[in-house]
């Protein structure tokens, strides 16, 4: 697992892409992507583009942690 740049849910910007979510989650980027793909996870499009809105993206990280991760 790689180790993310990100030390608080406030440095990440208002809404994430695929690279931002691998780097926010320590996985491959092509990882990153295939998430934004799942059924549950909360992603906006706009265009052609995905992105995540940072707080749906902190709800979703703590439902499938079990818990407050702030």
């Amino acid at each position: 697992m790689k180790l993310s740049e990100y030390k608080s849910y406030d440095e990440l910007p208002l809404f994430l892409n695929a690279a931002t979510v691998a780097k926010v989650l320590g996985v491959s980027p092509s990882s990153g992507y295939e998430l934004m793909h799942e059924p549950d996870f909360p992603v906006l499009k706009v265009g052609s583009r995905m992105v995540v809105p940072k707080e749906k993206f902190v709800e979703w990280v703590e439902r499938h942690t079990g818990g407050d991760v702030h």
